[in-house]
């Protein structure tokens, strides 16, 4: 079942078209032709080509071409540095009818497959980046060739609250196994969308042969005609059918369940088509992969991922409120002030991503040199993995240094304090720096909590002072708070936005409030947890009262990461600011004071329990909740104070808040953030009397 040409146009009329072009190409040693189908959606690489109702009608047409002219064999190819990145996502938020949303189901099926049963020999060369249904378009095809210098290979559907739904979760295991296939389907997408090299996909078997970009047609070409004539033979390994897909299969039930909690359907159900895909039975499992798809592209879980997409992939890259960029100023060198582990992992992005001087200072030479040390080591450990060349590393080392002397920041563009975490310390650091400083260089705090204006009170140019707070760990979150003070002015505004956009950070405006949004949101749903294990409830149905939300970690172990002390300094600046919803825990600060760091501790079975010493300080009521209890009111918390800072001003939109927590807490990206989920389970208009979103804006419209 295929759509008409009116039909796909009907269907999705604003879709950016791939086209695919048949032409007979002669290749040495072969009698007749090759018909080489070509994707292309007419843009550069930065508009990758996608698929949506009139691209698979193009390439149903291509290939009808194709099959005509009886040719030696039938391959697939991109645009440059592109082959193909998947269904066109921008059309499915649309989608209100579940008969269409069956249809492009089936659709992606029958024509991908009729490459998989032609009796013509077929091939995928791909020529770039390849990701969902690209890759099942090629995994559709008898034989693969890639190039070299193919930067993405993923499928990333998982990561969306999707699953591979062309074909992707049957044909996949059984060409490199089940237990392959459940990394590349499940693991690596859950784990942060994480991409295939080149290296790793020849090696697991999804390409048959790996060739160089220069003259990659060509050779795939003279490959191709090698096979058709027998010349080579492609080796496909054997495919274990009994215990150990079984074994990949509990595997990948128990990743799920680690990271989603049940909460993702998209997820679940991967894992179901793969258990399927043990009888290869290409007909039950492609039309159990429709069944799927037809079912979850019309849920508001499967919109929440299209919304976290379109946040990360557009909203972040134009963020609210920005100045103009052309106010921007040049920033070529850099000053950081303190040589601790947050100061030397900022020193380390700037000299990675600016490839400019970067100065540390700190209060003691040991201090520094071990700044410096660290930063030093990082760059060798990037050179170990071939990241850089030896020659970047030396020049990458060669622009660190240290100075005891803030002299040093004189002709420093951009200077960035990560001192410890106290107003009168910050103060002193800034005023000091101003007396070295040019007027226009921009004076930038990493404070996770404290006012920026505050800061910047007694300085004679306050105006070039902003907030920059990164999230730990640096070089992983890709968030950058960038804080507006009273007196900030939109040079240095601009500048920021300009310098996190160097960065590849992804930025987001946030006014001078305290904890700016991630911190005072997390800050507020730990302070309901406990202030119910204060009141009596147990550890373990506090802490896990959000599982259902399929959150990275639960709040106590959040805590840990974070750190005790951190968390207890920050809810403190909170609790002085709005004493009536931020409450400080006696037991926390004890349990700070204690030093430990961890509630929970874990066994070599991994069986974890409370530690003994923490339960033994940590003095409970006779108040226990449930965890439904818990997490009701945890959430209930969290609405009314997303609605505050809405209110306040903190951030322009909803959509900023959620940008925040998927970027800057690694908040899932099927989970939309928190305010769909807040919506969905309505939430939002039992504590606001509203929704915090529009319908159909991360939900199916009505």
């Amino acid at each position: 079942m295929t759509f008409t040409v009116e039909q796909a146009q009907a269907a999705f009329p604003d879709e950016v078209v791939t086209k695919a072009v048949t032409r007979l190409v002669r290749v040495p040693g072969l009698d007749k032709p090759v018909a080489l189908v070509t994707l292309d959606n007419g843009h550069d690489h930065t508009r990758p080509s996608t698929f949506g109702p009139q691209g698979l009608v193009s390439l149903n047409a291509a290939l009808d071409e194709a099959f005509a002219a009886e040719p030696a064999a039938i391959a697939v190819t991109g645009k440059p540095f592109i082959f193909a990145v998947g269904a066109d996502l921008s059309g499915v938020e649309a989608i209100s009818d579940p008969s269409l949303a069956r249809e492009i189901a089936e659709t992606g099926h029958t024509v991908f497959r009729r490459l998989t049963d032609s009796k013509i020999p077929t091939f995928a060369f791909v020529n770039g980046a390849v990701m969902g249904g690209g890759l099942e378009l090629a995994l559709s095809c008898h034989y693969r060739t890639l190039s070299e210098n193919t930067a993405a290979i993923a499928f990333p559907e998982v990561f969306l609250g999707l699953f591979p739904g062309w074909g992707g979760t049957q044909l996949l295991p059984n060409l490199i196994g089940a237990d392959a296939a459940v990394t590349v389907i499940i693991e690596n997408a859950l784990n942060q969308n994480k991409m295939l090299n080149v290296a790793k996909a020849a090696e697991l078997g999804i390409v048959d042969e790996v060739l160089g970009s220069a003259d990659y047609l060509e050779q795939s070409l003279l490959w191709l005609a090698k096979v058709v004539n027998g010349e080579i033979t492609v080796q496909r390994r054997e495919i274990d059918r009994g215990e150990a897909w079984d074994n990949a299969i509990a595997r990948a039930r128990s990743i799920v369940d680690g990271k989603t909690h049940g909460a993702s359907p998209g997820a679940t159900k991967a894992v179901e088509l793969l258990a399927l895909a043990k009888n290869n039975d290409l007909g039950a499992g492609y039309a159990a992969e429709t069944d799927g798809l037809a079912e979850l592209l019309m849920s508001d879980t499967l919109r929440a991922g299209l919304y976290s997409f379109n946040l990360v992939n557009k909203r972040a890259k134009r963020p609210a409120g920005a100045p103009d960029k052309s106010l921007a100023r040049k920033v070529g060198k850099v000053g950081v002030v303190g040589a601790g582990l947050m100061a030397s992992q900022l020193a380390l992005l700037f000299v990675r991503r600016l490839k400019v001087p970067v100065v540390l200072t700190d209060v003691d030479q040991a201090r520094i040199d071990k700044g410096v040390s660290y930063v030093h080591g990082e760059i060798d450990k990037l050179l170990g993995k071939k990241r850089v060349s030896p020659d970047e590393a030396n020049r990458l080392k060669a622009l660190v240094s240290g100075s005891l002397d803030k002299a040093a920041f004189a002709d420093a563009d951009f200077v960035i304090e990560a001192v410890f975490e106290e107003m009168g310390v910050k103060q002193q650091v800034f005023g000091e720096l101003e007396q070295y400083v040019s007027p226009e260089a921009i004076l930038a705090t990493n404070t996770s909590s404290l006012s920026v204006s505050e800061m910047a009170s007694k300085l004679a140019h306050p105006e070039r002072v902003v907030g920059f707070h990164f999230f730990n760990p640096v070089a992983v979150l890709p968030l950058l708070e960038i804080v507006r003070g009273k007196r900030t002015d939109d040079a240095s505004l601009a500048t920021a936005f300009a310098l996190g956009k160097q960065l590849k950070k992804s930025s987001v405006l946030v006014k001078d409030a305290p904890a700016f949004v991630v911190n005072r949101l997390l800050l507020r749903f730990l302070g309901e947890v406990l202030t119910a294990i204060d009141e009596g409830t147990p550890f373990d149905v506090a802490d896990h009262a959000l599982d259902p939300l399929g959150l990275p970690m639960s709040p106590l172990v959040l805590t840990q990461l974070v750190g005790p002390a951190i968390a207890l300094h920050v809810g403190e600046t909170l609790h002085a600011a709005f004493p009536d919803r931020f409450g400080v825990s006696e037991n926390l600060k004890r349990f700070v004071d204690s030093g430990k760091t961890a509630v929970w501790q874990w066994d070599s079975t991994g069986q974890q329990t409370v530690d003994p010493e923490v339960s033994a300080l940590w003095q409970q009521g006779d108040k226990p909740s449930t965890e439904e209890e818990v997490r009701e009111r945890a959430l209930s918390a969290i609405a009314e104070e997303i609605r505050i800072m809405l209110d306040e001003g903190v951030v322009a939109e909803a959509q900023d808040i959620d940008l925040c927590l998927i970027l800057g807490a690694g908040w899932p990206f099927w989970l939309g953030g928190i305010t769909p989920y807040l919506d969905r389970t309505g939430i939002s208009t039992k504590v606001n009397g509203k929704p915090f979103l529009a319908p159909g804006v991360a939900s199916v419209p009505a």
